[in-house]
């Protein structure tokens, strides 16, 4: 095939591919059978193995760069899931893609691949700029690549032209230097993949507890008597997760996932490294109720929780825990006169929940002495998504869930050390007591005003008000909303740099000058002048440690991010007193620094090297709520109407199994039972028979945004699936068309992508 094909799109829209409902439990055997055929398909069946007994091990590992789950603290040497050792394998390939690829391939031709035929070409070797000439990448030094940025930068008329984004694959320490640079040169245009995903859940707990982080930790989660799970496929976007819901369904906990797709890790799972378990097939619950509330419904069905909740302490006072209420929160009285407000039938209508199911969750809820509550971004990603993180913690408040062992909220972090990157400073919209402390350590001026995030910086790029992008990790042009104009704003720029391990569609979406840096994967040794460096990683419930890789470079020319980025400020500031050189000899030298700065992060490279590292100390799980009353917050914000409208669908874009973010392993999704097709749109059989629609009929799609514009999607193919009425959904990043960048959350400013208004036809 040849690399541009994509063997999920077909011109007669029925061809090659195949759909059958997946009825298996998550992980075991399936998991098993997929990671050997990647590693045989990789060619990886020596470095693969070695890898996962290295990974996510406190002695030395590295950390997987996949999710942000916690380590196991039980000293599992298995610690890993399907997507981490695919993740790891990806990054290990012994494909490289050198001088003589770029000579024999332009851009325009390689603009015409797949996103998955370019990353499967393997690993970057040099620095390559863009020549105009020949429409090709061309080798450059590192240090010519250097002096461009940095000549660049510096005939900027203002440091606001230019923006420094960052994914969460990023270590702490590069993430520190990366903001201090930015800061020196005079911005706070800091846009960050937060910007995308958790943004809502940040803004939402400092409003409500006085701290943007959940309160637990994976011991809570080993002793709580109900999880309750919403908007995550955590088979695919956690795996390692799993293991805490099978050992929480074993000692009797309650489990209830509220999704709209019942998906796979919702049911049953075998643990692959519970040898028994793989040898007698036998599969273990992992939920106690599934709900399936509309895309949207979230809100309406916790509202309806907690009306519950208030209703039952009228006759049974145990029901409120009215102590915990009067100590430590502050406007009770004005959220119960709300859930009483709130008619039942509005609750079941809005949340698409019969009110019986509701109740059943309630009750669930009322019964356990301690809960749990998760979330991701089936959450976060809604016009709404502030105002249903605050209504989590409102329920987690009546029930006095927070402040002691196996209680309180647990957002999980899909990328790991997206937490990680705004702790260590990546925040457009810093707080000034930090800003302060950046002054005084590192003997800097930074700005204060505040900087622009994700969309703002696509805005300003496509007016051209920003002329530089810098880029470190990720996939940018594919991970933003609103793909053609995102496209638009980075071919806008004067100069793009891209810092990554592999190429992908960002580098062909570039502006009139181009630079790809290539930088050493999480696996790979970071040898610099005072030997093997380690860099450190915060997961999603706070805990940091450390990573070391255990494999040679792919390339003798790759740097590490932390000598990138420090070559790049030497070279945009060549008068600055920061020890770049010296911060970049030893690791040691920016954790000293960082625990100067840091909030936490004192005494941080004697913790950083305990077993398991170190936990973030946050208040509020100590019952100090850094808010304006000293208390938890209540919120009283009314319930969003997400019925959608007589003839429109609430669309929601995913992630298939066999993906990690931008990154697409194949053309398959295991768990929802589909084989070689990406191009589809799950729907509910009722509206597609509405609609005139058979099952696989090729479908157009179109969005309709806030502004009246609309977008289109061509030939997909209707899935009939298990999905409430009103509602589809289908995979990012091809979706993202759908997403316009001005339907963007005026709580948190995050690209609405799990709620788009759509049409869907037959095709034309």
């Amino acid at each position: 095939m040849h690399p541009g094909a994509h063997p999920g799109a077909h011109p007669d829209g029925k061809a090659d591919f195949t759909f059958r409902p997946y009825r298996h439990p998550a992980a075991g055997w399936g998991a098993a059978k997929s990671v050997t055929r990647f590693l045989v398909r990789e060619r990886a069946l020596l470095d693969g193995p070695r890898a996962i007994l290295k990974m996510n091990h406190e002695d030395g590992g590295f950390d997987c760069p996949g999710c942000a789950w916690p380590d196991d603290t039980k000293g599992l040497h298995l610690d890993i899931c399907e997507n981490g050792v695919k993740h790891v394998t990806w990054e290990m390939t012994n494909k490289r893609v050198g001088r003589d690829f770029f000579a024999a391939h332009t851009v325009t031709e390689l603009s015409g691949w797949t996103d998955h035929a370019l990353e499967d070409q393997g690993r970057l070797t040099e620095p390559m700029v863009y020549d105009p000439g020949t429409d090709r990448y061309v080798p450059i030094s590192w240090k010519d690549a250097f002096g461009l940025v940095g000549r660049t930068l510096r005939a900027l008329e203002s440091p606001h032209q230019a923006a420094y984004y960052t994914s969460g694959r990023l270590g702490n320490e590069a993430t520190f230097l990366y903001q201090l640079m930015a800061r020196e040169l005079g911005t706070n245009n800091l846009p960050d993949c937060s910007n995308m995903c958790h943004e809502a859940s940040g803004r939402a707990l400092t409003a409500s507890l006085g701290t943007g982080k959940g309160t637990v930790d994976l011991k809570d989660w080993e002793a709580t008597d109900a999880l309750f799970i919403l908007g995550v496929n955590v088979a695919s976007n956690a795996p390692r997760m799993l293991t805490s819901l099978t050992e929480a369904h074993k000692r009797g906990a309650r489990i209830v996932h509220i999704n709209p797709l019942v998906e796979a890790a919702a049911t049953r799972a075998i643990i692959p490294h519970d040898f028994r378990d793989m040898a007698t097939f036998h599969a273990t619950r992992t939920s106690s109720l599934n709900l399936q509330p509309r895309i949207g419904g979230d809100m309406a069905l916790l509202r309806g929780m907690a009306k519950a909740v208030l209703e039952q302490s009228a006759s049974d006072p145990k029901a409120l825990d009215r102590e915990f209420v009067d100590r430590h929160t502050h406007g009770f009285e004005a959220y119960r006169a709300l859930c009483a407000g709130t008619p039942w039938e509005e609750i079941e209508r809005q949340s698409g929940i019969d009110r019986a199911d509701i109740l059943a969750a309630a009750r669930v809820y009322r019964e356990a002495d301690r809960s749990i509550v998760s979330w991701c971004l089936g959450v976060t990603q809604h016009e709404h998504g502030v105002d249903t993180v605050r209504e989590i913690v409102n329920l987690l408040l009546l029930r006095g869930n927070l402040g002691r062992e196996g209680a309180g909220p647990s957002p999980v972090r899909g990328h790991s050390n997206v937490q990680g990157n705004r702790t260590c400073g990546i925040d457009h919209r810093p707080e000034p007591a930090f800003l302060d402390r950046l002054a005084e350590v590192c003997g800097i001026d930074p700005p204060r005003e505040h900087g622009l995030d994700t969309v703002g910086s696509i805005r300003a790029m496509h007016r051209g008000d920003i002329k530089v992008f810098i880029g470190m990790g990720g996939n940018f042009a594919l991970a933003a909303p609103d793909t053609p104009y995102t496209y638009e704003a980075l071919r806008s720029c004067e100069l793009t740099v891209q810092v990554s391990t592999k190429l992908n569609r960002s580098h062909l979406v570039h502006g009139r000058q181009a630079l790809i840096l290539p930088c050493l994967g999480r696996t790979e040794k970071d040898q610099q002048r005072t030997g093997l460096q380690s860099s450190s990683v915060e997961d999603s419930m706070s805990m940091v440690h450390l990573s070391v890789g255990m494999k040679r470079p792919a390339s003798p020319h790759l740097l590490s991010e932390p000598a990138i980025i420090a070559g790049l400020a030497r070279a945009a500031l060549p008068d600055s007193a920061t020890p770049w050189e010296w911060y970049i000899e030893d690791y040691d030298r920016i954790r000293d620094t960082m625990a100067q700065v840091l909030d936490g992060f004192e005494d941080f490279n004697r913790r950083v090297r305990l077993p398991l590292g170190f936990r973030i100390r946050q208040p509020a799980r100590e019952l100090v709520f850094l808010t304006p009353s000293g208390r938890a917050e209540f919120s009283t914000a009314p319930l969003p109407d997400v019925v959608p409208e007589p003839g429109t669908l609430a669309l929601g874009t995913m992630r298939s199994h066999d993906q990690w973010n931008t990154t697409v392993y194949s053309d398959d999704d295991r768990y929802r039972g589909v084989t070689n097709l990406r191009t589809l749109v799950f729907m509910n059989q009722d509206d597609m028979r509405e609609r005139g629609i058979g099952k696989f009929d090729p479908v157009d799609i179109i969005s309709t945004a806030r502004d009246g514009s609309r977008r289109r999607l061509h030939g997909y193919l209707a899935i009939p699936y298990d999905i409430p009425r009103g509602c589809a959904a289908g995979y990012m990043p091809e979706m993202n068309v759908l997403c316009a960048l001005g339907d963007h959350s005026t709580q948190s400013d995050q690209p609405i992508m799990k709620h788009v208004k759509v049409t869907i036809t037959p095709s034309s």
